[in-house]
């Protein structure tokens, strides 16, 4: 309707013409030629006002807006209206941004907006703290600012599942986990936070770990001697006192595993990898024949070795979480029920697996089973001794071998435990 009004309005304006032009032929003749003149002035006119109208616009719409007459008028109008909302959406965004920057910059982590090419959009004010990226290093590839090639690496995967540790580019007291999240089409976000605390609380313990771990060995090796002294002497004990010497075998014993076992996951976290290659077959086979506890259910275990299959690695860590899996599987399995172990190839992993007919883990509790001392609630008749850090040695022994512990049990049905080694490491 408005458009059907705005030329209307046009119309009248023309017809208007045609009768001045009409009243002036009557006294001075020639009624086309005035026509004509009028209908010519008339889109002349039109020219000019679409000419002014262009040269608005390619300046922006900027300044004052221009006044017209007829529907040029209302043009023009609707245009100062277009400009008014506009004004206004701008103010509206002005201060959301101004908040958005406010509330990023008390954010307690390090943030970067990177863009297609990874450079940087956008960094708030923790950014030129920890990593020293100011506000005048936008449109710089942030690789050119943080150059460790472990970053480098880990910026060129795209990793966003699994963190990156590392210290500060301007401060190496200063300890960050790094994290990049996805959010849009070629857009990441980069988010570094403080973890130095952290750290330094996982170094004390680790430290008091191993320490008294050491302190412990000592006096549990003395004890041990003169328990076995006692029961050596050839003397008559007493019931109680035989059953009291037995008790203490046995717990300096539990004490003496627990011991070694603290100790072995001190020295996976802390020493150097060693790349030897691994004659998995020969390993698994000395497992079974060694072992004391295997040793006596070897029939129990059905063993599927692919030969020839070795792997870089290092033996001794390898045998600990094998051997672990193992004696587990035997421990919590009916003792005429078989164990599987197998060890083979299957598309692009190597694996080691584990399959028992045991009292099985609950759902609840598989995240939890690799975590030291966490032992999985089951209603047992008879109490199993153990460490509660045989799922821990073996899941600290597959990171350092570039592996994967997957878990699938149900309750009184069994479990399965897979190490999972990447191809890359066949040898």
């Amino acid at each position: 309707m408005k458009f059907l009004w705005f030329w209307r309005k046009e119309a009248i304006y023309v017809s208007l013409f045609i009768v001045i032009a009409a009243v002036l032929s009557h006294f001075v003749g020639y009624f086309t030629h005035m026509l004509v003149l009028i209908l010519a002035t008339c889109v002349i006119k039109q020219a000019i006002s679409l000419s002014r109208l262009e040269q608005w616009l390619s300046h922006g719409a900027s300044g004052k807006t221009p006044r017209g007459v007829g529907v040029w008028g209302d043009i023009y109008y609707h245009f100062y209206r277009i400009k008014q909302k506009e004004k206004k959406r701008k103010k509206t965004l002005g201060k959301i941004i101004e908040q958005f920057r406010k509330s990023t910059d008390v954010l307690p982590d390090a943030a970067i907006v990177l863009g297609h090419n990874d450079e940087i959009e956008w960094s708030n004010k923790l950014a030129k703290l920890v990593l020293g990226i100011k506000k005048s290093d936008k449109g710089q590839r942030i690789d050119n600012l943080i150059r460790a090639p472990e970053f480098v690496e880990f910026l060129k995967n795209r990793n966003d599942k699994k963190p990156l540790i590392l210290s500060s580019p301007i401060n190496d007291q200063v300890i960050l986990q790094f994290k990049i999240v996805s959010y849009a089409a070629g857009q990441h976000l980069v988010v570094a936070h403080d973890v130095t605390q952290q750290k330094l609380m996982e170094t004390m313990r680790k430290n008091f770990v191993d320490n008294v771990s050491h302190e412990l060995r000592t006096p549990l090796t003395v004890l041990k001697g003169y328990l076995e002294t006692i029961q050596d002497i050839e003397v008559d004990h007493s019931s109680l006192l035989s059953a009291s010497l037995e008790q203490m075998n046995a717990q300096t014993d539990r004490m003496q595993y627990l011991v070694d076992d603290l100790l072995l996951l001190a020295r996976l976290e802390t020493k150097k990898k060693k790349i030897d290659c691994v004659k998995v077959e020969n390993l698994i086979k000395n497992i079974c024949l060694e072992s004391s506890v295997v040793k006596n259910q070897y029939e129990r275990i059905e063993l599927n070795i692919e030969e020839g299959l070795n792997i870089t690695g290092e033996e001794q860590d390898l045998r600990s979480a094998f051997s672990n899996l193992i004696v587990n599987a035997l421990k919590y399995s009916p003792y005429q029920s078989p164990v599987k172990v197998s060890w083979k190839r299957v598309d692009d992993a190597v694996i080691f697996e584990v399959t028992d007919k045991g009292e099985g883990i609950s759902a609840k509790d598989i995240p939890r089973v690799t975590e030291r001392f966490f032992r999985a609630e089951v209603n047992r008749k008879k109490k199993l001794s153990g460490t509660g850090l045989g799922l821990a040695i073996v899941k600290h022994v597959l990171i350092r071998h570039d592996a994967r512990l997957e878990i699938s049990s149900k309750i009184r049905k069994g479990s399965q435990f897979k190490c999972i080694f990447p191809v890359s490491r066949v040898c």
